[in-house]
């Protein structure tokens, strides 16, 4: 008898479970710094209404959530640099792409199995076309993140102090917004557009309440979004409840532990700094 494991459908899922937790878990850490929780959900709708729109033409999904949410992110990133009028910017842009994507749907009522699919994520029923697209996305995103990452974190911690030093903080913002429809792209197939913060956000958040070194933040992160990710599969396979529901409620289940063991390790964190000061 064949394991469930060694059907092709099982590790095509696994693979772009694995991407996608990857590129999560480095972006997400930024994305919480930044305060950006809101900028995630809004690219992430009008993603959406670029995938209807691209199934109304007969053209891959993946196609239409891509251009999609590059072009939200970049309205986003060029509109507003500090939190205020960033939410203010996403809110707008938010606004319109919601109102054209329920325009689309209403349109073709008989795409509904595949707008629910990317409401809440289809990683089971993706291709081996899907999973190449994944990895190309994702690697575009890690070695773009990683060429501008000392200048973007450096305006994430103090933009006033990086404006001064001659960083280009718009630009910065757009780039890094840019970085984040990538990392959207990706990550709709697992979760979907409704459960998007899932891997963007609370891996990144349950990291940060443990250790605030943020190479280890990003590692944690990382690690964090894996063990959601394809433990969240993996239950999926033998429980037949949805992929989504698991994967959110591993990652938040990590948060919850990361806030109740987070307090105990900066205590020893600075017990262990005091230690080895010089008298």
């Amino acid at each position: 008898m064949t394991s469930i494991w060694h059907y092709a459908f099982v590790q095509h899922a696994l693979l772009a479970g694995a991407i996608v937790a990857v590129v999560a878990g480095c972006v997400g850490p930024l994305v919480v710094l930044r305060n950006m929780a809101f900028a995630v959900h809004g690219v992430a709708e009008i993603g959406f209404t670029g995938a209807a729109g691209a199934l109304l033409l007969g053209v891959s999904p993946n196609l239409g959530l891509l251009a999609f949410t590059l072009a939200a992110a970049a309205v986003m990133g060029l509109l507003g640099e500090r939190v205020r009028e960033r939410d203010v910017a996403v809110g707008a842009t938010l606004a319109f792409g919601l109102g054209v994507g329920v325009l689309l749907l209403s349109l073709y009522a008989r795409y509904a199995t595949q707008a629910f699919g990317l409401l809440f994520g289809t990683i089971l029923g993706i291709s081996r076309a899907d999973v190449v697209f994944s990895a190309a996305v994702g690697l575009v995103c890690l070695l773009a993140l990683a060429a501008i990452y000392r200048p973007l974190r450096f305006a994430s911690v103090d933009a006033e102090l990086a404006a001064a030093r001659g960083v280009p903080l718009r630009l910065v913002s757009a780039g890094f917004m840019l970085i984040l429809a990538f990392a959207v792209a990706e990550a709709v197939q697992v979760v979907g557009v409704l459960l998007l913060l899932t891997l963007l956000i609370s891996p990144a958040a349950a990291a940060e309440r443990l250790t605030p070194d943020p190479a280890w933040a990003m590692v944690l992160s990382v690690c964090i979004a894996l063990v959601c990710t394809l433990g969240g599969l993996s239950c999926a396979l033998y429980i037949p409840w949805p992929v989504s529901f698991f994967v959110s409620a591993l990652s938040f289940a990590a948060y919850l532990g990361a806030r109740l063991v987070g307090p105990a390790l900066a205590v020893r964190q600075r017990r262990a700094a005091a230690g080895r000061a010089p008298a």
